[in-house]
Formats: C-alpha cells, structure tokens, sequence
C-alpha cells in the first residue's frame, strides 16, 4: 500500500495502537462512511428514529467493524466506493442488535452512556433497531452484489440465533466451552466475519484470500467477546462502556464462570446454582464470585483461550500479501487481547 496523503511518519506511527492507525489511514473513508450513516438514519416522518440512533451512533464507539470492511477493500486495491455502503450497512447491522440487546438484557449503560431503552423506552428501541436493519438492507442492495447480500443477510440471521441459543443455555451450569463459542460465533463473530469477507468480496479478491478474510473476521470477533467477557470482571466501566458486573447480574454464563463451575467444589458449585441459575444474589455476590475466579484461575484460563484465538486470526493473514493494512489488521488481533494485559 502507498503513503497516503496525511499518513504519519513511520516513527509516530509506530506508537500508535493498530486500530488507531487504521483509522488514521482510512480517515478520508470513514467520514464518507459517517456521512452516510448519518443520512440514511434520517427520517421526515418519524423524528424520534434520528434522535435514538444518533444517541447510539454518536456515542463515541470506535467502529471497527465498519473499518474491518474499509481495511480489507482497500488492502485488496479496491477503488470503487461500495465498500463505503457496505461498511455503513456493518455498522447499522451493528447498532439495530445494540439497541435489541440492551431492551432484552435491560440493560443501563452502553459505551458509558445511558441506553436508549433507559432514556426513550423499550418500544422505541425495538421499533428503531428495526428500522436500521430494514436501512442495511437497503444499503446492501445498492451495490447490485448478490453474494454480498448474501454474506450480511446470513450474517444478520446467525446474530439473531446466537441471541436465542444465549437466552437458553446463559443460565444452565451444564453450559460448556464448545456451547459458549457457538454463542459467540453467532452474536459476536458473524459480524466480525461477515465484516472482512464482504470487503474481500467487493474487492473482486480469488476464494482464497475471501476465505482467508473470513477466517480472520471470524477468529478476531471470537477474541473480542472473550475479552469482553472477561472484562466483565476485572475492567473499569471507563474501558468497558457498562457497569462492571453487568453479566453476573444479567446471569450469563460466559467463559470465566464456565472454567470456575468445571473446577468447583460443592460449595462452590451451589453457589453459582443458586446466582446463575436461580437468580437469588446479594450485593456482595460479586465479589465472591470474583474470589472464586481468582481461586481457580478462570480468568487467566479465558485470557489463554482469546490469545489462542487471537493467533489463529493472524494466521490466517500470513499467506496475504504484505502492506500496511495487512500489517495492522495482524497486530489488531493481539491488540484485542491486550485490554486484559
């Protein structure tokens, strides 16, 4: 890849977190993306559609799945500007589930605001989320690809299902490692995954490095949400956008939890029956659950399961031809893990 114009010199780069150089790279990129995001989230009829989403949407995330898009169209060559429409359909597919999800966990805070549920109520969320699934739609068949279509369509279908199969299985303790990922690879990395492949695709790229991308989205997006699990109970609120805990009340069985009830004493294991799966907690519940995961080491066991995850990412990049881009989507995939370092 060329120096683009702006592009900082290769010492300051060097400082720089992998993300943050990415955005700096595809800065001119992720404003038209912003942009258009902003215009399709428009409404004549119904006002209160722009004041929800832009809550959300103008929050301060950091948009990296939409970058994920821009980064792998561009890594490719790509010079169209469909990979544009397709990024903002990511980030819209990623906003709808956002508002959905914080209406079915109730939840408070979200990137370390009050949700729109909180703020307007679960109606409007549900309706609003609705209305920007309906806008990545329209988005992704503007660029008159049908494979495209296809990716984001599944994608948005295997979110939905990851959501259902995590209501079902996020409170029983028989829940396992291989039930966990499945959930994962559904709400989480279908995106993630979905995100690279379509900028691969896009880019006109042969099967294998579409493949490759694939992978890649899907290996990242698994590491993110263990992350974020693990965050749960040992991050700040400042890192995390929500209340640290917020899963233990929401009773959700993420990795952590799930290595601590496979080494748990009978104590230990009525414990977790009667937080998880009968609800009863106290106050002091999460403190004693967190002694438990530092008992057993549960968290560092799900840091090694993400690093695990974070290398296979990489490695399904190392095949690809070398340039910046490809360069800092590898380090991406360390740099997830990090958070918890």
């Amino acid at each position: 890849m060329g120096r683009a114009a702006g592009m900082d010199t290769a010492s300051e780069t060097q400082k720089k977190a992998p993300q943050d150089r990415l955005a700096d790279w595809l800065a001119a990129d992720m404003a038209a993306v912003n942009h258009l995001i902003r215009e399709r989230m428009a409404s004549r009829h119904a006002p209160r559609i722009p004041e929800v989403t832009a809550h959300l949407v103008e929050a301060g995330g950091k948009r990296l799945r939409p970058l994920l898009t821009l980064a792998t169209a561009r890594m490719l060559g790509y010079e169209g500007q469909d990979h544009i429409k397709l990024a903002a359909t990511v980030e819209f597919i990623h906003t709808a589930t956002l508002l959905h999800d914080d209406v079915v966990d109730e939840s408070q805070r979200r990137r370390g605001r009050p949700t729109a549920n909180l703020l307007w109520d679960n109606k409007s969320s549900v309706l609003v989320g609705d209305y920007l699934f309906s806008r990545s739609f329209q988005l992704m068949v503007e660029t008159g690809n049908l494979r495209v279509l296809d990716i984001l369509a599944n994608a948005s279908a295997t979110i939905a299902e990851g959501e259902v199969l995590q209501l079902t299985a996020a409170q029983d303790l028989a829940t396992d490692e291989g039930i966990y990922l499945q959930v994962v690879r559904g709400k989480t990395a279908a995106l993630f995954s979905a995100a690279t492949e379509v900028g691969a695709v896009i880019a006109g790229a042969p099967e294998p490095v579409v493949r490759a991308l694939y992978d890649y989205g899907d290996a990242l997006g698994i590491a993110f949400q263990i992350v974020d699990d693990i965050l749960d109970y040992g991050g700040t609120a400042a890192v995390i956008g929500k209340n640290t805990g917020d899963d233990f009340r929401e009773r959700k069985l993420t990795l952590p939890v799930i290595h601590a009830v496979a080494s748990a004493s009978s104590d230990e294991r009525a414990f977790w029956v009667r937080v998880i799966e009968k609800g009863q907690q106290e106050p002091e519940d999460l403190e004693q659950a967190l002694a438990i995961l530092s008992r057993h080491g549960s968290l560092a066991a799900a840091r090694d399961v993400a690093l695990r995850w974070a290398d296979q990412a990489r490695r399904a990049l190392r095949n690809l031809k070398a340039n910046d881009l490809q360069e800092a989507l590898s380090e991406l995939a360390d740099f997830v893990v990090e958070r918890i370092s």
